[in-house]
């Protein structure tokens, strides 16, 4: 496959992929979008081997160790499959082809995504063997960081590469904890019912975890002012933080998610904001 028909090719796995990410992405510009999308793609890879229910923990934590180490230039697809075994025939699209998203990103960009990949293999490996058992602030706070903070950081890394748009890398953590907590908030009942997990501390009660995501989503705030300098930046960064901000509103209020034509019209509010170029 052409390189072109590659970046193609991983933009429709993308759109097939993500519901919350594809259209954010779209507004970046180029070699940005790219880089951004194929990020995306080798963190969603990593997350279908971490959340897959016909995959034993105990595996999926020796499976995420091992491909932590390849997370190298070149990456070895052969040492790849290995890792992944039996469990190869149960992995979706997303993660069987790691090593062309891995070739497809801008090579200026791939350093930055292939760290990240290295530290989220680990911090899910590790979870995994937990079995997710969250029973601190500490432990909310470090599994929170491993699956979604770590992917504000390396947004942030990405932005400074491309545009040399510094960021508060702490703000940017706190902005994608921001949003897995509220997604933690809306599968409460279904995590422990068809996964026997829960992500809240011991203790905690439903309110302490809405009082969690206000305090990070509050960061996503802070964060949303350092890239409102860039317009297309502030687009992808702003709808699923927006977004966020009112389905916890509709939590509160009793209702389970937002309506479509709430989303739709959120949509279309943060692409009115004046901000940016």
């Amino acid at each position: 496959m052409s390189e072109k028909a590659l970046q193609k090719d991983a933009m429709r796995v993308l759109k097939e992929t993500s519901r919350t990410f594809y259209i954010p992405i779209t507004f970046l510009e180029k070699e940005l979008k790219l880089a951004v999308g194929t990020a995306y793609l080798c963190m969603r890879a990593l997350d279908e081997i971490e959340d897959h229910e016909d995959v034993d923990n105990d595996v999926k934590h020796d499976i995420l160790m091992n491909v932590q180490h390849l997370f190298k230039e070149p990456f070895d697809e052969a040492k790849y499959f290995e890792s992944l075994g039996a469990e190869k025939e149960k992995m979706p699209e997303v993660t069987l082809r790691m090593k062309d998203w891995i070739e497809v990103c801008p090579v200026g960009a791939r350093p930055i995504v292939l760290r990240a990949c290295e530290e989220m293999a680990y911090g899910m490996g590790k979870w995994a063997k937990k079995n997710w058992n969250v029973e601190t602030r500490e432990d909310l706070d470090e599994y929170t960081y491993y699956v979604a903070g770590l992917v504000g950081r390396t947004l942030s890394e990405l932005w400074e590469w491309k545009e040399g748009l510094i960021t508060d890398h702490d703000l940017a953590i706190g902005y994608g904890r921001g949003l897995q907590a509220v997604n933690i908030l809306r599968n409460q009942e279904e995590d422990m019912e068809e996964r026997g997990v829960s992500f809240v501390p011991n203790g905690w009660t439903r309110d302490d975890l809405f009082a969690y995501a206000d305090e990070q989503l509050a960061y996503g705030d802070e964060y949303m002012k350092a890239v409102s300098s860039k317009r297309t930046i502030y687009l992808f960064a702003k709808i699923p933080h927006a977004l966020a901000h009112k389905t916890l509103k509709a939590m509160k209020d009793g209702r389970e998610k937002m309506t479509r034509a709430e989303v739709e019209k959120t949509v279309e509010e943060v692409q009115a904001e004046k901000v940016g170029e």
